[in-house]
């Protein structure tokens, strides 16, 4: 909602809206920037947190994307730059110069600079080497070592530095997962109905046919990333270049592929809560209230009712009537444990990823074929016919 204009797709509060409540960051950076980031965003975003302060007023964080929200409440990003801007830089981001290098070249000159950062990163997630590349580049530390001195600061923890506004709470609003997707498609369709195709029609001529004519657009940066815009890709490019029918069908599959994405999406975020907001390790973190949207006709009893509640009990310093949701965490987990899979030729970086790798359809199936085979191999071999599986080594175990 950073970017100017593209008010359907990013799900923009409507100037109504706007009108009851002063609002702050929304339709300021220019669509075709494409290395504003989340450094950007909260170097913008605290002095207007002070600012609000300095008003005797309440600064309400409303997302969106959780990750972002993370980036206000605890110290957990680096600056590269002497001089931090609330602008996006104009000359060329590094980051996204190193992304186009091949991944084991990204990968190996991060363990010539930072072995202990690159033996935490998949060697495929490029944007994180990118970024910790990057980050040795313009500060000359070691990203792990930066990261390291925030976790030892007073009120750090495993995850980052220590709560820059201690007094604070979290409302998380969800909903049971059926009535989520429910709406989720209904929001869809509300903006196709809305003009949707219209607004990325426009930007796409004004913005992206150029970039799409000379193979150079670029998905994975800027406002392009935004949902919606690859899901239509397909459309867009081809519109008035095929029959009727093939857009017809190039549309309804857009607009299946962004449902889906949204929901995907949804997921996500609140797989972030639980795990970087409810799970968090250290005693600063702030506590999580649970508010239940499932049923809008009880939107007074179970939302708005309940939050003021809370909010008004944290202005006046007295304990809130709700209890904050509590999810037991392990101590012991290791989120940067590394296992080979060598049956799916997969590197897997986390105890609970290993777990949940282990019990993934992909998985099951190639130690069902491996057993399949090895119990095969071994009927031949007892006849002499053959060598078993295992000692021609053409089947590796995990």
């Amino acid at each position: 909602q950073v970017y100017k204009g593209l008010d359907i797709i990013t799900n923009k509060v409507s100037p109504q809206e706007q009108r009851l409540c002063r609002h702050h960051m929304i339709s300021f950076v220019d669509p075709l920037v494409s290395n504003y980031t989340v450094v950007d965003f909260r170097d913008k975003a605290v002095p207007l947190i002070s600012y609000i302060f300095a008003r005797d007023k309440i600064p309400i964080v409303v997302g969106g994307t959780n990750y972002y929200i993370e980036s206000l409440l605890w110290k957990v990003l680096i600056n590269t730059k002497e001089k931090p801007s609330s602008a996006p830089r104009p000359d060329g981001d590094r980051k996204v110069e190193l992304e186009q290098l091949d991944s084991a070249e990204l990968h190996r000159r991060l363990s010539q600079v930072d072995p202990e950062m690159a033996a935490k990163l998949h060697p495929h997630d490029k944007r994180k080497v990118a970024r910790s590349l990057q980050v040795f580049e313009e500060t000359g530390i070691p990203h792990s070592e930066i990261l390291q001195q925030q976790q030892e600061e007073e009120g750090g923890g495993p995850l980052g530095g220590p709560l820059k506004y201690p007094h604070s709470c979290i409302l998380w609003l969800h909903a049971d997962q059926a009535a989520l997707d429910a709406r989720l498609e209904k929001r869809v369709d509300d903006m196709v109905a809305a003009g949707l195709l219209e607004e990325l029609r426009d930007f796409h001529r004004r913005y992206n046919q150029e970039k799409v004519a000379e193979n150079r657009q670029d998905y994975q940066h800027g406002i392009f990333q935004s949902i919606g815009f690859k899901e239509f890709h397909e459309y867009l490019v081809s519109e008035g270049n095929c029959s009727p029918e093939t857009s017809a069908l190039l549309l309804e599959k857009g607009i299946q592929a962004l449902k889906q994405v949204t929901k995907r999406y949804a997921r996500r975020q609140n797989k972030w809560v639980r795990n970087r907001f409810l799970k968090r390790p250290g005693p600063n973190v702030p506590p999580v209230y649970g508010l239940e949207v499932s049923d809008l006709q009880r939107w007074e009893e179970d939302v708005l009712k309940p939050a003021l509640e809370i909010v008004e009990s944290f202005i006046q310093g007295r304990e809130p009537p709700a209890e904050p949701l509590r999810m037991e965490h392990d101590e012991e987990e290791n989120k940067r444990s590394h296992r080979v899979c060598e049956l799916c030729d997969r590197l897997i970086i986390g105890d609970r990823e290993w777990a949940a790798h282990t019990r993934s359809k992909s998985h099951l199936h190639h130690v069902k074929k491996r057993r399949k085979l090895e119990a095969s191999g071994r009927t031949v071999g007892d006849s002499g016919d053959a060598e078993t599986s295992d000692e021609d080594g053409s089947l590796p175990l995990p």
